[in-house]
């Protein structure tokens, strides 16, 4: 997994305006925070597949599948309910804002930390 400032820019542009936006080093790479609960992030595997991470929240399932074009996450083989990948390349700017909605939706239903 590599840093890719490209998608990250992508990813920052879209939440200029978002109060209480910082990032944040983590997962080998940048995560992006709502009032210090993760949104997501964006990374570039070493065969080259660019994707944005969004965390939605295990109660989003359904909306996240209704949504389309995410992948729950899968971490040493195990899923990692709530968090989905979606890849770069296959993502438009209205399913960018989909996705990015509704992990905004999630990361402000939680306590600031």
């Amino acid at each position: 997994m590599a840093v890719d400032e490209g998608l990250n820019e992508v990813y920052r542009s879209a939440l200029v305006g978002v109060p209480g936006v910082t990032e944040k080093k983590m997962m080998g790479g940048v995560c992006f925070m709502v009032h210090g609960n993760m949104l997501g992030g964006a990374h570039r595997e070493k065969d080259g597949t660019g994707y944005f991470m969004f965390r939605v929240g295990k109660e989003n399932a359904v909306a996240a599948e209704k949504i389309g074009g995410g992948e729950v996450m899968k971490q040493g083989g195990r899923v990692m309910s709530g968090l989905y990948f979606v890849e770069a390349d296959d993502c438009s700017d209205m399913l960018f804002e989909d996705w990015k909605l509704l992990a905004l939706s999630h990361a402000l239903s939680l306590p600031a930390k």
